[in-house]
């Protein structure tokens, strides 16, 4: 098939058609589940599915490449679903994903030159491309595959103005293989559209509501080609510690109606949001300008979309489905079985626990002895903690003992014994407290996920600055990284095997080991709930489901069914607060339907 894009339309070999496309990221739902996700969004009236790419998820550390033909199958899934797909390959996706999904490897050495014309970028960019493009270009349509189009870059006009770099991206991708019309994605704001797009490549537009209005900016830029929003923004995401935003049913469904009068086509951002497993979960700035208190978001990316984290419809999927019906090709089909849950609740039995400090020694990077504190990106840790040891000389006088440029949070120990828990400070740093000397002071820093969107993406974690005793900086400091990914699959599985675990400790600093025994044919999606514990991060049967964090408005971590399996399953439980910040009656886990 040719697929192109026309003076007033989209045209399939010829003929006019509207993309009427859903959001769906591969990363954020299990493979076994991807083909109930895509039957769900063609049940919705959908012809179409957009997914964007991560560079980090697939090159966690540079040159170690991570399963990238988990893209291919999946546009392999799109076409057996009798899909089309937009594929979004960045190198920016923001995404509310772990720094826009750039390496935080290649940040932490390029800083600001990151998404410009910048030379070692590109290079990178280059090495990245090379290796995940054919996934795509042999799935294009005119090769008999689902790919229609390709996005250059992703809100490129929120962002920046190198022209040049875009040109260049553009370029590459067609010296690489891809054939299918390439498009642009921007608010529809005139510094965003002049910012983001360019001659020759098909510009679209992103909001929520107001298609006319956004339309009629879009209409500025480009006075000829197909209308499309290529995020229709249909619900939205949640930060930790506040409340979730909602969006009626009907809110949703009129703003898309106002869409598909204009005669555009539409991309539904989430059509299904999924989970951001494995601490993958970005962050935002508070303020205008986004230079505000850090932001995190929660693992679920459910985003009140009409199929929900659990693959089910709601209100929205029906409301929309009647809005999209009538746009459809034939009649719409009847969404599939819901997948299995789990038969009942099942409680964890927990079989042991192994202090802070023996995990790290035994699961970290190696120890790194410097001036200053190193920064996560120096460590090589991308999602994790760092344990950061110093020592305040005396004897002197008690002073204040400020962490200065802390990213993001930090358990303190002085002298052996639990202090409190600090959070970013202002500019004159965190403040521990009044320390006299001499004193031995630990720091567990934990990243809540980098910045993904605005001028503060690429910002560093850990300590940024310095430790300063009265005004004098404290040097020699011992630092250890403990990566999440330590722990994941098989490998992770046989790590912890071999460690010395003690007596089980509920909801203790530490890590956790127990069991859930699922009866025989009670397998099925369930939710994890850990009633008392404080903040961590948990894996079930060796796969990492993500963060928990008594603030909420999360309050249980969606567990898929095909990582459980009958009979025993393993559940570990890194619980990086423990008893001082959470309820003293935690007791063990347990998986709910």
């Amino acid at each position: 098939m040719r697929f192109a894009v026309g003076e007033r339309d989209f045209e399939a070999d010829g003929r006019p058609v509207r993309l009427l496309s859903g959001a769906l990221h591969y990363f954020r739902v299990h493979e076994a589940q991807w083909g109930h996700r895509l039957a769900m969004l063609r049940a919705m009236g959908l012809n179409c599915v957009e997914t964007y790419v991560p560079w980090n998820w697939h090159e966690p550390r540079p040159g170690e490449l991570r399963d990238v033909a988990a893209l291919g199958r999946f546009l392999d899934a799109v076409q057996a679903a009798g899909l089309w797909a937009i594929v979004r390959p960045g190198p920016y996706i923001c995404a509310e994903w772990e720094n826009g999904g750039l390496p935080s490897w290649l940040t932490g050495a390029l800083g600001r030159r990151v998404r410009t014309r910048d030379a070692a970028f590109l290079r990178a960019v280059d090495g990245w491309w090379r290796a995940l493009l054919p996934q795509v270009v042999a799935r294009q349509c005119d090769r008999g595959g689902p790919v229609v189009l390709v996005q250059v870059e992703n809100e490129y006009g929120s962002y920046g103005s190198d022209a040049a770099y875009l040109g260049h991206l553009a370029r590459r991708l067609g010296e690489l293989g891809v054939t299918v019309p390439l498009c642009t994605s921007d608010g529809a704001e005139d510094h965003m559209l002049t910012g983001g797009s360019m001659p020759g490549v098909l510009a679209t537009v992103n909001f929520g509501s107001g298609a006319r209005a956004a339309f009629a900016a879009l209409r500025r830029h480009r006075g000829r080609g197909p209308l499309m929003c290529m995020e229709f923004w249909c619900g939205w995401f949640a930060h930790w510690g506040r409340a979730a935003e909602g969006r009626g049913a009907a809110d949703a469904a009129a703003a898309l109606r106002e869409v598909l009068e204009c005669g555009a086509s539409v991309n539904v951002y989430m059509a299904h949001g999924g989970t951001n497993f494995g601490g993958w979960a970005g962050a935002n700035r508070a303020g205008e300008l986004q230079d505000g208190a850090l932001l995190p978001t929660v693992t679920s990316y459910d985003y009140g979309a009409p199929v929900d984290e659990r693959g089910r419809p709601t209100e929205k999927f029906w409301r929309m489905r009647e809005v999209l019906a009538p746009y459809a090709q034939g009649p719409v089909p009847e969404p599939p079985e819901p997948e299995p849950v789990l038969a009942g609740p099942v409680g964890v039995v927990l079989s042991g626990w192994l202090p802070p400090d023996a995990v790290v020694e035994a699961l970290g990077e190696p120890e790194v002895c410097a001036g200053q504190p190193p920064t996560f990106e120096e460590l090589g840790v991308d999602r994790g903690l760092v344990r950061y040891r110093l020592a305040v000389p005396g004897p002197r006088r008690p002073y204040a003992l400020r962490v200065v440029g802390l990213r993001d949070r930090a358990v303190t120990v002085l002298d052996g014994a639990r202090g409190p828990v600090l959070e970013e400070g202002d500019a004159q740093g965190a403040v521990l407290g009044e320390v006299p000397g001499p004193a031995a002071v630990e720091l567990w820093v934990e990243s809540l996920g980098r910045v993904n969107y605005g001028p503060r993406l690429g910002e560093a974690k850990g300590i940024t600055g310095g430790v300063l005793h009265e005004r004098q900086y404290l040097h020699g400091v011992r630092a250890r990284g403990l990566r999440l990914d330590a722990v994941d699959g098989a490998a992770g599985a046989a790590a912890v095997a071999g460690l010395a675990f003690g007596a089980p400790a509920a909801g203790a600093r530490g890590l956790h080991r127990g069991t859930v025994t699922v009866p025989a044919g009670g397998v099925g999606d369930a939710v994890l709930e850990l009633p008392g514990w404080t903040r961590g991060y948990a894996w079930v049967g060796g796969f990492p489901v993500g963060r928990y964090w008594s603030v909420g408005p999360q309050r249980g971590l969606f567990v898929p069914g095909p990582v459980l399996r009958e009979g025993e399953n393993e559940v570990l439980v890194w619980e990086l607060e423990g008893p001082d910040g959470a309820d003293a009656s935690a007791g063990p886990p347990r998986l709910v339907p």
